[in-house]
């Protein structure tokens, strides 16, 4: 029995393998801390491979993803300044693979494929959880929380969030079949009672801002192009007004209430001071990537003891750009700021556009997702994270070569998958 090429690489043929491959990851980069390397093989043994089928259909031009890699490869390089250069040089590398499986996903998984693969996978992931978890007393909130099989209730919140953001990509954004709209209610109903569980105010205050964006994002796509240009400018400094309104008058503090926090957000804001007051000595390169959090070096030692992290493992400042301060210096923080301006941008330039879609959507409320965590948590800075593949899923995204312009140096904004009933696509024009 011969099996076509296409069933894997054709994101017109893929279905059953793309939708598979989403949720094996999402299992196994969820638990790879808890099975070991054994787990970190099979994500790449998924992902890998494609790539030795037909390397020009996967790989393509390499030159649009400079923007994607820089930051990576910087740090690879940051062993060479790293007080720890293996793990500075190992930390790199395996980021970069991360990056590489992530791109690879986003040429021959398409968007539906993706966020089904993403409900499904959030689905295992929390229902292993609550078979196998427990409760752990938080000596910071002063209360007992779910964390599932994970070591945070933060990491528990965000693949709830996960399910349900994906839930509600798939029955109100990219209007899938009946019956993956019953299966992605009943995940992203899973997806909720988790956040519950888990009580993590970061994971449940970021869906709900994301769900309001993105509801935003479907209302201007009614528009004209330039109506939702106008719009969109009209939108955004009321949308910074509110916010600082909600500021000024307490009604942020008493969200965090509800949650049983405090202005301190539990201990981040001393975090944060302490994280800057680090990267302010070697403000230009940083301190390594990865080169902080080390066990034996006395400034980590005193912080996971001022937070009781027994392990003395799994720690960071709260705060994506302040840790990569830390690591990389003022380089570091600027090319990572330019894969986060070049998401946003594109896909506001996109979702502005008149070939906008609903797949465009959908990957717009993700990067504002992990946007919006990215203040309080480090979820896209180390490698075999769910939070950097999906980002570098949809940096790929923009990426991907015009469908019939294979040779050429053509991009487009996203991939155009036609149909707003299943995967199927005809082909137009050749096969990109």
């Amino acid at each position: 029995m011969r099996i076509s090429i296409n069933a894997f690489l054709s994101p017109e043929h893929n279905a059953p393998f793309a939708i598979s491959a989403m949720v094996a990851t999402m299992f196994f980069i969820a638990y790879a801390q808890l099975f070991g390397s054994v787990f970190i093989l099979l994500f790449y043994l998924v992902w890998l491979p494609l790539l030795v089928m037909d390397p020009r259909a996967v790989i393509g031009d390499p030159r649009p993803l400079y923007w994607i890699f820089a930051f990576s490869i910087f740090a690879c390089l940051s062993f060479f300044w790293s007080a720890v250069p293996g793990l500075s040089l190992r930390g790199g590398l395996q980021y970069l693979s991360t990056i590489v499986c992530a791109l690879v996903a986003a040429r021959v998984v398409p968007v539906k494929a993706m966020v089904l693969g993403m409900s499904l996978g959030a689905s295992l992931v929390l229902l292993y959880s609550l078979i196998f978890g427990h409760f752990d007393y938080d000596p910071l909130d002063g209360v007992y929380s779910f964390i599932g099989a994970f070591a945070s209730k933060n990491q528990l919140g965000m693949f709830a969030a996960l399910g349900v953001f994906a839930s509600f990509s798939l029955v109100f954004i990219l209007r899938v079949q009946m019956m993956w709209r019953i299966l992605a209610l009943m995940s992203g109903a899973f997806g909720a009672f988790s956040l519950y569980a888990a009580q993590s105010a970061t994971s449940t205050i970021t869906i709900a801002a994301t769900i309001a964006v993105t509801v935003a994002a479907v209302f201007l796509k009614r528009f004209s192009p330039r109506h939702r240009t106008v719009l969109f400018l009209s939108i955004v400094p009321a949308a910074a007004i509110g916010l600082l309104i909600a500021l000024s008058t307490g009604l942020f503090g008493a969200i965090l209430g509800v949650f049983g926090k405090d202005a301190t957000l539990t201990g981040r804001t001393y975090l944060w001071q302490r994280g800057l007051e680090i990267a302010h000595e070697q403000p230009i390169f940083g301190l390594g990537f990865q080169g902080f959090w080390v066990q034996g070096f006395s400034r980590p030692e005193v912080l996971w003891q001022q937070f009781y992290i027994a392990s003395r493992a799994g720690f960071h400042f709260h705060n994506t750009y302040i840790e990569a301060a830390v690591e990389l210096g003022y380089i570091g923080l600027i090319l990572l700021s330019a894969v986060i301006l070049g998401l946003l941008v594109g896909y506001l330039r996109c979702l502005l556009s008149s070939g906008a879609r609903n797949e465009d959507v959908a990957l717009f409320g993700l990067v504002t997702l992990f946007i919006g965590r990215s203040f309080f948590e480090v979820d896209f800075l180390n490698q075999y994270t769910i939070g950097s593949f999906l980002i570098y899923y949809c940096a790929g995204a923009l990426t991907k070569p015009v469908a019939g312009t294979v040779g050429r140096a053509s991009v487009r904004l996203y991939p155009q998958f036609a149909g707003s009933e299943g995967f199927h696509v005809p082909r137009r024009g050749g096969h990109g």
